[in-house]
């Protein structure tokens, strides 16, 4: 029970410090300038008509700054904000709860909007075009829907698989902001704006570091900082250099171009157990000890990223550029398959076997 504990805490202290760290409003907001310039168009019009400003869809990977937007459009528009999440929603019921208590011009945040339950998620379109909903009263032939009129108020949903919605949900959204992985030159940007906030001392080579191993995302950034931090603290160091950060970045298994020890055990078994594939997820799994989902939504993006690794009609693929990471050269048969698969890649679903 004292590890739970432990546990808990650690927890809420790493989210206490995700939100010290969170950029307040759009000038703060580094990266991403396409949607922070389109943004900040539609707010500021939407200012200057004294009106709620249009429903935004965030749609992009996690960890890129979808809820950080949500926040910071409240406070640029100057409005309460309500936060809930779409498998928080499972019943008309919920929604039509929530949706009664908003205020006008109020910000409705819904993460994971395409995990919404169907019935929810209905209900919501009447909400988002025409401002209300009808409240089922009783049962069978007797029940009678009840007109609620409701205040006009801004959605922003946000989703890492954008095409899981339905298209009648997207098109209510008056703008819709697909997020990128950042540059290395952001991300050394945000984690010294993030070590001066935390009071670091860290110098720029090691920022850069840092930055560079982030995988393209603010959220893992700010994590490493911490861990570099921790190591530092530990062995007594004052300013963070490089050496630090390169000592506690191998510690914590994150090698030179951002791969943790899933991706690299990810890599490796596709290379070494299965002498480069194809191989389908629910193998790769249960060879690594791990569950096929985790696989799919956190290792394999990055792989795919950096050209380590194929998604082909039969399997995923280890590329020569994920041997050439590895330090070994890929077989003549791998070579051969992947020139045999490259036309079809996105013709075929690739196995799950």
């Amino acid at each position: 029970m004292d590890s739970d504990i432990s546990s808990t805490h650690t927890n809420d202290e790493e989210r206490a410090a995700e939100l010290a760290l969170r950029p307040g409003s759009l000038d703060e907001f580094v990266g991403q300038q396409r949607v922070a310039d389109q943004l900040n168009l539609l707010l500021a019009a939407a200012r200057s008509r004294q009106a709620p400003a249009d429903h935004v869809l965030l749609s992009g990977p996690p960890g890129l700054g979808k809820t950080t937007l949500a926040i910071i459009i409240a406070t640029e528009m100057n409005a309460p904000i309500r936060i809930t999440s779409g498998p928080a929603i499972q019943h008309a019921g919920d929604l039509a709860a929530i949706l009664s208590t908003l205020v006008e011009g109020e910000i409705l945040f819904l993460d994971e909007i395409h995990r919404m339950s169907r019935p929810a998620e209905e209900l919501l379109y009447m909400a988002m075009e025409d401002f209300r909903v009808d409240v089922i009263v009783g049962k069978g032939a007797g029940a009678t829907a009840i007109p609620l009129e409701l205040p006009h108020f801004t959605l922003v949903g946000a989703t890492t698989r954008a095409g899981l919605l339905p298209s009648p949900l997207r098109d209510r959204f008056g703008f819709t902001a697909q997020l990128d992985f950042y540059e290395s030159s952001d991300l050394s940007v945000i984690v010294q704006r993030s070590a001066s906030l935390l009071g670091i001392e860290v110098s720029q080579a090691a920022i850069d570091e840092i930055g560079s191993r982030s995988r393209g995302t603010p959220r893992v950034a700010n994590r490493l900082l911490r861990r570099v931090r921790d190591y530092a603290q530990v062995h007594n160091q004052g300013k963070v250099d490089i050496k630090e950060a390169m000592a506690a970045l191998s510690m914590y298994e994150v090698d030179p171009v951002g791969l943790d020890r899933l991706d690299q055990a990810v890599l490796q078994a596709i290379v070494q157990r299965f002498n480069g594939g194809p191989v389908g997820v629910s193998t790769l799994a249960m060879a690594i000890g791990e569950e096929a989902e985790t696989i799919e939504s956190l290792a394999e993006p990055f792989l795919v990223r950096m050209g380590f690794i194929s998604r082909t009609p039969r399997g995923r693929i280890a590329t020569s550029a994920g041997y050439a990471h590895l330090g070994l050269t890929p077989p003549e048969h791998l070579t051969k398959a992947i020139e045999l698969d490259q036309g079809s890649l996105f013709d075929t679903p690739p196995s799950n076997a």
